[in-house]
């Protein structure tokens, strides 16, 4: 269990981020700048720049738990359980809580936000940087998992970050044409149990 100290700071990174992101969504990204940022915060800017290196990584502090979380669910999986598996397994679970990593999310905030992030180019362009370390700390992680070769590993890892993010876009494309999270639930898991299916095929060593 973290400390308090540590429990402090994470709090403290997660009120700026949010009093960013309530700005950013009043006004728009490009219209505020950092110096509001930090006055709508309570805090200098340079004590800002310390929490945060860069004016996206404000929005996208939302994500950082979720860099290196496919590459935590392959390295804390039960022993002898295949790496595909913990990953289907993991996925399903997110699409239960409508996790809004899955994009199986209609909350208004959501909604949002995710229209702040991709209808931001600094910010798409931030979230592809996000995505390639993504990529990077499942390929270790299943090259430590099952052995093979760090060029088999990376192409392994980049067919299974594209298949969890195209099932994420099209749940978020139909809720965003008006479908509820739970009317689209019962086809995305279908949707991502054959995708894992169509995964096995063609990476046995993971599977």
């Amino acid at each position: 269990m973290p400390g308090l100290r540590e429990r402090k700071k994470a709090q403290r990174y997660q009120a700026i981020s949010e009093a960013a992101i309530a700005l950013f969504l009043e006004k728009g990204y490009d219209k505020v700048s950092v110096a509001e940022v930090a006055a709508a915060a309570e805090i200098s800017k340079p004590t800002l720049f310390r929490y945060f290196a860069s004016k996206e990584d404000l929005v996208l502090h939302r994500f950082a738990d979720h860099e290196d979380e496919a590459a935590r669910v392959v390295a804390d999986r039960p022993a002898k359980r295949p790496a595909l598996d913990a990953l289907q397994r993991h996925f399903l679970d997110g699409l239960e809580r409508h996790d809004p990593v899955t994009g199986l999310n209609d909350a208004p905030g959501v909604l949002a936000y995710l229209r702040l992030l991709y209808g931001t180019p600094a910010l798409v362009a931030r979230l592809y940087a996000y995505q390639d370390r993504s990529e990077r700390a499942l390929a270790e992680a299943l090259l430590t998992a099952h052995g093979g070769n760090t060029l088999e590993a990376r192409l392994a890892a980049g067919q299974i970050v594209t298949v969890r993010r195209v099932l994420a876009e099209e749940n978020m494309r139909r809720i965003k044409a008006g479908e509820s999270a739970a009317a689209v639930w019962p086809d995305a898991v279908t949707s991502a149990n054959r995708a894992f299916t169509q995964l096995r095929s063609g990476l046995a060593r993971y599977a």
